[in-house]
């Protein structure tokens, strides 16, 4: 630390320890008030928090383009109507598939509400050959990487444990457990920079994820090895109902810098602004000078899961605020401003999506019902009596109702 002095030449370390010596009662009644200020819940006293970071952004909530001293984004209005068509059909699924646990089809959906920007335009920045490593929320990603909607929902009917081949779209299974997908990405990335591959490796998660120990691990792992894999974290405020303040006290990109690797904040409603900063970050990673984080700053404008009550801890002013910077809104003014939309462009997508969701109804209510007892299938290698003696138990509960139903019927 620098040896700063005060300007009659005494150290301001020392004068500061000897004005504190003694404190009269007005100090100590002005001390005790600037405490109780910045105490947090429960009266423990709070740091401090630094102003908060700008971020790199291309298009502003009214829908005007502005540019970035390091982030150029070439696109022409073709590409521009593509993302929007992304954003609005997933949204449109989206919207579908927490209808449809509503009643009853689904057991649990994850909705990704607000994020469509911030999963579009990762997803879009990237080559086929480069691996994909998701939480369970990345629907927008899917999308991307050309995964059949239908087939992100048997998971959540409990028809299979996934319901897509991972190689065949280098997109990785659903991650339930929260985290453990960033180590999954970085020994992944590790193998790719091993068979000298310029692949890129992209682990998704969110602010809560951040706090976990995996993802602390999968930063070391990454720095050290020089792993080519993109940290891409979706900053939506709120870890169920824990908000950021309670995640971290700095800006979180700013945590790689402790790894020794470089982060960069991104409007995570601006597709424009996520699809050049991804695109870098993957260029980044792909010429072999190591991990990057990217920090999406978003919003999750639904709730955790269809299981959970966000009206219970979060302010109707936070979220009428974010829905003004909505990111489908933000790009439909710009499509409008620069005439590079019209009506029946706009008329033919409403259709699309209800074509889209015509087709989840369908699919989800067609899913054939898995078989009952394959519970019990890979369980041991070579069996155990224990199981043999649950498998029958079970089989006989399910047969008892068959009998109930053969006596309804007059035993036809």
């Amino acid at each position: 630390m620098e040896s700063s002095t005060e300007a009659g030449g005494t150290p301001r370390r020392a004068a500061a320890r000897k004005s504190t010596t003694k404190k009269s009662p007005a100090r100590k009644s002005t001390a005790k008030k600037a405490t109780a200020k910045r105490s947090g819940p429960g009266g423990k006293a709070a740091a401090s928090r630094p102003a908060e970071p700008a971020m790199v952004q291309l298009l502003t909530p009214e829908g005007e383009r502005v540019e970035h001293p390091d982030y150029s984004l070439d696109i022409t209005h073709e590409e521009i109507r593509g993302l929007y068509r992304d954003m609005v059909l997933t949204r449109r699924f989206d919207a579908e598939a927490t209808a449809l646990q509503r009643q009853g089809e689904l057991g649990l959906w994850p909705s990704l509400l607000g994020q469509e920007a911030a999963q579009i335009g990762s997803g879009r920045a990237l080559r086929p050959d480069d691996y994909v490593f998701p939480t369970y929320r990345e629907h927008g990603v899917a999308w991307c990487r050309g995964v059949d909607p239908t087939l992100l929902l048997g998971m959540f009917r409990g028809v299979n444990h996934g319901g897509w081949d991972p190689n065949s779209n280098n997109f990785h299974l659903y991650t339930i457990v929260i985290g453990s997908q960033a180590l999954h990405a970085t020994g992944y990335a590790m193998g790719v920079r091993m068979d000298g591959s310029d692949s890129a490796v992209l682990a998704y998660f969110g602010d809560g994820a951040s706090s976990q120990g995996d993802v602390a691990e999968a930063f070391t792992f990454a720095a050290v090895y020089q792993a080519p894999v993109v940290f891409f974290c979706q900053n939506n405020q709120w870890a169920i109902s824990e908000p950021i303040e309670r995640q971290t006290r700095v800006p979180l990109y700013q945590r790689a810098a402790g790894y020794g690797f470089p982060g960069v904040r991104v409007d995570g409603n601006d597709v424009l602004a996520v699809l050049a900063v991804t695109r870098a970050a993957a260029e980044h990673v792909r010429t072999g000078q190591g991990p990057i984080l990217v920090e999406a700053f978003t919003y999750r404008m639904g709730a955790h899961t269809t299981s959970d009550d966000p009206t219970r801890y979060r302010r109707k002013e936070d979220l009428e605020a974010w829905e003004a910077k909505d990111p489908i809104l933000r790009l439909r003014r710009l499509l409008e401003r620069e005439g590079a939309a019209d009506d029946a462009f706009f008329a033919a997508l409403d259709e699309e999506s209800d074509a889209l969701a015509r087709r989840v109804r369908e699919a989800i209510r067609t899913m054939p019902d898995p078989d009952a007892m394959a519970v019990f299938e890979n369980v041991y290698a070579d069996g155990h009596p224990l199981v043999d003696e649950e498998r029958a138990q079970f089989a006989d509960y399910l047969a008892s109702f068959t009998d109930h139903e053969h006596q309804q019927h007059g035993g036809n």
